[in-house]
């Protein structure tokens, strides 16, 4: 327990993770980065906690937070804590093991190490319109998994081999910072299902059980306090209080927001990633 009471700085990361702007609150490295090196700038802190709550997403998204995060903790040379809430499933689990200290609820959802890639095929439903897909292309490659056109294997093995070029880079990054801390085989670790943070613990996925105010205080002592470090007020602070509910997880909220067809396709295929996780 330390003599003087201490501040630890806490980001919130919260939703799918996806590369995301235009209308829509995103989790991406851009939503985060300021709260980041807030945090991480904080003097006298001697760490920085992190709540993540992401069934996944991009994980282009997820690895630059990941480096981000390590980035700023090497070069303030502070210990980071991950707490994981509902999910640090995927791409959220990605993020978490930026952690030197994972922590998770008994019922958490962690894991799902694995990529994933899905679409629509519209070909029958042309058809039956009739209408008829006009593409134009420099290069035989270019219009690729087309949904408007039949699946091609030559198209699917080059999309497979993009998957496991990903899938190796996820696997590679668990190694080097929980190693040596995994008590089961890749082969089941590795295999995209997720578990309860009771199980992930037995599995050395995350370090304990519990949750962030009891970990501090047991951390840093009784007095220790605990700052939130908001994002910056923006464009959607304005809607606030006038019954528009921009960031709702609810596709129903979008539609009734008057938001595009395209916000609420991405609405729904977010809903999807919480879908997958049961959530």
């Amino acid at each position: 327990m330390l003599d003087e009471a201490v501040v630890i700085p806490v980001i919130r990361m919260s939703g799918p993770i996806v590369a995301g702007g235009g209308m829509r609150p995103t989790l991406n490295l851009a939503s985060v980065a300021t709260q980041l090196h807030k945090a991480f700038s904080m003097k006298d802190a001697p760490a920085v906690a992190i709540s993540v709550n992401s069934p996944g997403g991009s994980p282009v998204q997820s690895r630059l937070i990941y480096q981000r995060i390590r980035q700023l903790a090497e070069e303030k040379e502070k210990e980071v804590l991950v707490f994981c809430e509902d999910a640090a499933a995927s791409g959220g689990y990605m993020i978490a093991v930026a952690g030197d200290v994972i922590i998770a609820d008994p019922s958490s959802i962690v894991g799902s190490v694995g990529v994933v890639s899905g679409g629509f095929g519209f070909v029958e439903a042309i058809e039956k319109l009739g209408i008829e897909r006009r593409v134009y292309t420099a290069g035989t490659q270019k219009a690729m998994l087309d949904p408007f056109k039949p699946e091609n294997e030559e198209h699917i093995a080059h999309l497979d081999v993009l998957l496991q070029d990903l899938f190796e880079t996820f696997k590679d990054l668990i190694r080097n910072r929980r190693g040596d801390k995994l008590t089961e085989d890749e082969d089941k670790l590795f295999t995209g299902a997720f578990w309860t943070g009771k199980k992930a613990l037995e599995y050395g996925l995350v370090d304990e059980l519990g949750d962030m105010g009891t970990y501090v205080k047991k951390r840093f002592g009784d007095t220790a306090k605990m700052k939130l470090i908001s994002a910056p007020s923006g464009f959607f602070s304005r809607f606030r209080g006038a019954g528009m509910t921009l960031g709702g997880s609810d596709p129903i909220d979008r539609i009734a927001a008057g938001l595009s067809a395209d916000a609420i396709l991405t609405s729904l295929e977010e809903r999807a990633l919480w879908a997958r996780l049961g959530l």
